[in-house]
Formats: C-alpha cells, structure tokens, sequence
C-alpha cells in the first residue's frame, strides 16, 4: 500500500524528517522508492533537468501526466506528488479541478502541488473539497521566476516575511495536506514550521523544516552546470557515466567489445544448412 497524505502528516506528529525527492521516470523513481524515501515529487523542475530549458514556465500539463505515469508505473509504495505545471489552475477554480483531475486519473498521482500563496487559497480549498489531495508551495515559486526578476532569495524583510506566514496560514487553512518553503531564511522558515499543523519541506530553508526535497539530478551529480547553493551533491555521476561511455567507445573502436561472451551461439547443424544453402 502506497503511502498516504495521512502517514506523511503522522510524521510530523511523530517528530520524523521526511525525505523528498524529484523523479521524472520509472527506473529513477524505482531506485529511490527502493531506498525507503516515502514522498517522490514529480516536478516541473524536469523542465529544466530533463528537457534543457532555462525555466519551468515551457512545461505542459501533458507532459506532466507523462513523466508522472512513468513514475508510478516504476513505483508501488511511495506517495507520487505531481507538480501542475505553469498556468494549469489559476485562472478558476474549474481549469485547476480538470487539471487536477487529469493529473490524478491518467498520471496516477497521489497528490498535486500548487505554487501560490493566499491568493490561490481559494482554488486549493476547491481541490481539496473535490477529494484531491494539495501540497502547498512558496517563497521562490519557479513558475513565478520572471515577475520575481531571478533566483532570488524571498522574505528576507519583515514585511515579505509576515506574507509568507500569512500565505502559509492561509494555504493550512485552505487545506494543504504539507507546504513546500523554498529559498527563504532558515529562521522563518523554522517559525512558519512551528505556526503550522501540516508539515513543512524545505528547499533552501534550513534545517527545521520537517523534511526537505531536492532534485534527484542535483543530489546524484548529473549536471555539471547546475550546483544549486541549496543542494548537496552525494555522488557524481556525471563522471561515472562519462568514463563508462569512454570504455565503452574505446572497445568498440579497438574490437574488444564485444567478445564471445556478448555473442549468440547458434546449433553447428542450423548453421552447416545455412552454409551449404549458400554453396
């Protein structure tokens, strides 16, 4: 049984940290869920990661049922958080509940995730009446980069920082199941944490938040250009897969690969009638 919004809230009752990390496909998704990480997101990130844009904001609603498939069909226990991508659901309420909807019946989702904060309260509360489940997300909103003018930190001010407390309320209120804080200071970020019911993740927001995401390409080493200031990178693998496809090509070239043991036999009778068809 996959985990449920429920058990993720029970964490936090509990005082356990909950791991979060992105996945865009059935074999990553496969490897992470086998690792006992309990929530995947399936982000909009994949925008970037995956298909090479500057931003989030190109990503398609189709293209995020697609990548969310993939993942559930790669995964059996983890709760899969499908992001809906850049003006899916803020123009009524009625575009997110078909969007959504679509999220949750042809991508399998567990759950959806909105960037917004008091102003979309409206429309989470909306989503969540109609039985889909909401993870919440603010501070740095990818999809809102360009109106933000950048990457750039949020609530550093005392004004900034009472909107996002005020976001953040109002969103529990709305019924977000857990609320993404991403790239604003660690003290409001450990505060908002202590004001709410429903779990916090973090990402750029310090350590008391009461679990933390991160994009599996940043934590694995995959993208030599892209070292994000919040991720921490626990492997490279960038390096490995380059030296593997080098030792690979450099056999190819020189005729060692492949060998007889990558070969197909074939029954020395066959290939006799083959032989002398030939003659």
């Amino acid at each position: 049984m996959r985990t449920t919004i429920l058990d993720i809230r029970k964490m936090k009752t509990a005082g356990q940290r909950i791991p979060m990390v992105t996945a865009y496909d059935a074999t990553i998704g496969h490897l992470i869920e086998s690792t006992g990480v309990p929530m995947l997101l399936v982000g909009d990130s994949l925008g970037m990661v995956v298909q090479g844009n500057a931003t989030t904001v190109p990503v398609t609603l189709d293209e995020m049922i697609y990548h969310t498939k993939m993942v559930v069909r790669g995964t059996q226990n983890a709760l899969i958080v499908a992001d809906m991508p850049f003006m899916s659901y803020k123009i009524s309420p009625e575009q997110a509940l078909t969007n959504a909807a679509r999220l949750m019946q042809e991508g399998g989702a567990g759950a959806v995730k909105l960037e917004g904060g008091e102003a979309i309260a409206p429309i989470v509360e909306r989503v969540v009446a109609a039985g889909i489940p909401v993870m919440a997300h603010i501070g740095l909103t990818p999809q809102s980069v360009h109106q933000l003018g950048g990457w750039r930190v949020q609530g550093r001010d005392a004004d900034a920082a009472q909107h996002l407390l005020n976001d953040a309320l109002a969103l529990e209120r709305a019924g977000a199941f857990a609320i993404v804080l991403e790239t604003i200071p660690a003290p409001l970020a450990k505060e908002i944490t202590r004001r709410l019911t429903i779990p916090t993740i973090g990402i750029g927001a310090g350590p008391d938040c009461d679990g933390q995401v991160q994009v599996f390409h940043d934590i694995v080493g995959l993208l030599d250009d892209m070292k994000p200031r919040h991720a921490k990178q626990y492997a490279n693998l960038a390096e490995a897969i380059r030296t593997a496809v080098l030792s690979y090509a450099d056999e190819v070239r020189s005729g060692q690969f492949p060998t007889e043991t990558q070969s197909i036999k074939m029954d020395e009778a066959a290939l006799a009638t083959l032989y002398g068809a030939k003659s």
